[in-house]
């Protein structure tokens, strides 16, 4: 999890994990067949860019509520991608070894995603508490 103060999107763990996670369906999709490169494999890099995409939003808007619901949109584009990626599995075109290590990809990225989004969490709270103040 989180604990610290962030200069920048790049700072953050969750964003570099998703990084990984769009960089590997990246290479993936370049080897689909011809038919699937504005279909699937397309699908698949707009959602593994959309990952990394919404934490950076996420990370320009001011409030902490608007910043949850960026990351959350990107929790939701990795379970896309985990969808994506059965199906590249079941259609043959990615083997059980390349399916498993999206899924592990993905699998770490999301903890680190959770964490963050419970980070900004407390601290939309201590933001609400110290307006009571």
């Amino acid at each position: 999890m989180e604990t610290q103060e962030f200069t920048t999107f790049e700072d953050l763990d969750c964003w570099k994990a998703c990084t990984e996670v769009r960089r590997f369906v990246s290479d993936l999709v370049k080897k689909y067949p011809q038919e699937e490169k504005f279909s699937l494999a397309m699908d698949m890099k707009r959602v593994g860019r959309s990952a990394t995409h919404n934490i950076s939003r996420g990370f320009g808007r001011l409030q902490h509520y608007d910043n949850m619901r960026c990351c959350r949109a990107s929790r939701g584009s990795l379970y896309e991608l985990v969808d994506q990626l059965i199906t590249s599995k079941d259609d043959g075109y990615i083997s059980s070894a390349e399916y498993e290590k999206g899924r592990a990809l993905i699998t770490s990225a999301l903890p680190l995603l959770n964490g963050y989004i419970g980070y900004l969490d407390k601290q939309k709270e201590q933001a609400t508490n110290n307006k009571k103040l």
